[in-house]
């Protein structure tokens, strides 16, 4: 990022603060939106840059049980959502385009069978080009997936390569085009700031993702996470202010042929942005099934999040047995405000004040502090209807972030 700090602008105003003793829990007249987020673990290969909970695939994949342990894990889960409709299903991984078109499918009749979907719901499955075959997209889409997200990452061959694809740039392009054709709402993953990548080579990245014109591009800033082999072997990245170039093109571009810049790492069409994702960053309710899954859960009085058991064999076991969560904690008052605003402050477009009292169950007063802070670096736009970052905020967006964190 260009720049030393975020902290340029005037002082913070001097604010009349809500004490938090004063508050008990959250009380929430409305429950937020819910979703279903279902984790395949598996992976042909594991890429060299990721910190997912993925496991490479050794042998045959354990389709029929890890179904059936996901199936149980949300009988088990029911009474924590009984009634609650579900907005959105998201089936990510690991590659859960490693399953078969019928697992797929005995999974989804499952979900169908036991949490009432909206009528319209987004149904979205990962998909690696590496495990593409047209029949089984095709009965993806039969089984009542109605959005596919292709990890394509590039469209360079030689990027491919460094990052440890398992697929290459001709089955990229003929993944996507299968995927548009099947589908009709789509969305490539893809990445920059890769090993030696150049401006140029991201440009035409862009511009190859463009030809297929998909619904929906979500562009990631390849980081080296820890516990990664990338953060163990360092490859060759470009420096701070060719990856700051390469983000301005990659915005500049999308931008002109017509996609909205609606969260950090996506872009859409207009009405195509991503439900299930939206939902996260509005700071919706989820639950999580399957290995290593996350789940944030409200109730009348309390917000709740969970984790699954990471091993896959574990978590199957210990679901089978009836106890598929690892860990359950409440959400602190102390946390709320740097939880709702870690996922708020992503989208480029903000949220109304009114959403933080609708899902946190506290009222914005809890945090005037730290948004009279914000807006005095300059950070945020804090108008009397909405909270939305500034450019500058959404430029040095984890200095912002770390304002709410209480120390």
């Amino acid at each position: 990022m260009r720049g030393n700090s975020g902290e340029e602008g005037v002082s913070a105003p001097a604010v009349a603060t809500l004490d938090p003793a004063s508050l008990g829990g959250p009380r929430f007249s409305a429950l937020p939106p819910l979703a279903l987020y279902v984790h395949v673990p598996w992976c042909l290969r594991k890429c060299p840059y990721c910190d997912f909970n993925s496991h490479e695939a050794r042998g045959d994949v354990p389709q029929e049980r890890y179904v059936d342990a996901l199936v149980r894990d949300l009988e088990l889960a029911l009474p924590s959502i009984w009634g609650r409709k579900v907005v959105a299903v998201f089936i990510g991984g690991g590659t859960p385009s490693l399953f078969s078109a019928d697992a797929i499918d005995a999974l989804l009749a499952a979900i169908r069978a036991r949490v009432p979907l909206i009528p319209d719901a987004e149904i979205t499955l990962e998909a690696n080009p590496g495990t593409f075959e047209r029949a089984k997209f095709a009965g993806f889409f039969g089984a009542g997936v109605n959005r596919l997200s292709l990890g394509v990452q590039s469209f360079d061959a030689k990027h491919l390569t460094a990052l440890g694809r398992v697929h290459d740039a001709i089955e990229a392009r003929r993944a996507a085009e299968a995927a548009l054709s099947i589908f009709g709402n789509v969305n490539f993953d893809l990445m920059y700031a890769l090993p030696r990548q150049s401006v140029a080579e991201a440009e035409a990245d862009v511009a190859a993702a463009l030809a297929f014109s998909p619904q929906h591009l979500s562009f990631y800033h390849l980081t080296l996470e820890p516990n990664t082999l990338f953060h163990r072997y360092p490859p060759p990245l470009p420096d701070d202010e060719t990856a700051a170039d390469i983000e301005e093109a990659i915005h500049a571009k999308l931008g002109a042929a017509g996609y909205g810049h609606y969260e950090t790492s996506a872009y859409a069409q207009a009405g195509r942005e991503c439900r299930h994702n939206l939902n996260y960053w509005r700071f919706g309710d989820y639950l999580g099934i399957g290995a290593g899954a996350h789940s944030k859960l409200s109730f009348a009085d309390r917000i709740v999040r969970q984790v699954r058991y990471k091993q896959p064999k574990q978590y199957m076991d210990e679901t089978a047995a009836g106890a598929p969560m690892l860990e359950q904690n409440a959400v602190t008052r102390a946390d709320i405000g740097f939880e709702f605003m870690l996922n708020a402050l992503r989208l480029t477009g903000g949220v109304p004040k009114t959403l933080f009292a609708e899902r946190t169950g506290y009222p914005l007063a809890l945090v005037q502090g730290e948004l009279a802070e914000a807006q005095g670096r300059g950070l945020i736009e804090h108008d009397p209807t909405a909270i939305r970052p500034t450019q500058l905020g959404r430029r040095f967006l984890n200095d912002l972030q770390q304002i709410f964190l209480k120390a």
